[in-house]
């Protein structure tokens, strides 16, 4: 794969048609189940800018979760892929009122990391699946730790669990509410990563981010 190739933004019609309707098709869903939003931190205490984090499978209820619990009040940003498919989240996202920005470890992943520094400065919301875009499935890659470490920006697990769902046959087991089930949806108290000074510092701060947001999995 050519330099240019993997550092461009993948986008289309097709990309955009199609993600209109899944962020519909998310917004619609979200009124067939029973939706319980908790809140464990005060959004009027933190005047400032947070990192939601939330595994990658889980994220098909968060949005109207997140704009159930905040409104309007919270301007955020969601971490897409750069490639198609990230441009259909993308898309769906902004049905919800989220901005994008788009890139992943694997593809733009200096120039995401760039952009979500700049949304963290800007006073927005950033929200990320932290195993995404293709696993492994509850690993809490680097990234988004290092960009909470150097912004000071505290990291919300964002954990959800079902009462009945499908949960398909992708990498992530990416999982879908049945309707008329609950779903739960728990916006955990904040973390603060700490400024390291050696390799294996940083990975301990890693490793008690990622413990964190595993705790709240019912399906490991």
């Amino acid at each position: 794969m050519s330099t240019q190739r993997r550092t461009e933004i993948r986008d289309s019609r097709k990309a955009m048609v199609l993600g209109t309707l899944a962020g519909w098709a998310m917004r619609v869903w979200s009124w067939l189940v029973r939706l319980e939003v908790e809140t464990r931190w005060d959004p009027a205490a933190r005047t400032g800018p947070v990192i939601f984090a939330l595994w990658h499978n889980r994220f098909f209820t968060v949005p109207p979760a997140f704009r159930k619990a905040y409104g309007s009040r919270r301007k955020c940003v969601v971490l897409t892929s750069a490639s198609l498919d990230g441009a259909v989240v993308a898309r769906a996202m902004a049905v919800f009122g989220f901005g994008a920005v788009r890139g992943s470890s694997s593809r733009r992943g200096v120039a995401a990391l760039v952009g979500l520094t700049r949304a963290v400065r800007s006073g927005l919301d950033v929200c990320i699946t932290p195993d995404g875009p293709r696993g492994p499935r509850y690993v809490f890659q680097p990234g988004m730790v290092k960009l909470a470490e150097a912004s000071g920006t505290p990291i919300i697990p964002v954990h959800v669990t079902f009462s009945s769902a499908w949960r398909f046959k992708t990498w992530d087991r990416f999982v879908v509410p049945k309707p008329f089930s609950r779903v739960r949806v728990v916006f955990d108290h904040p973390l603060t990563v700490a400024t390291t000074s050696d390799a294996q510092a940083f990975e301990n701060e890693r490793a008690r981010v990622e413990a964190a947001l595993v705790a709240g999995v019912d399906d490991l």
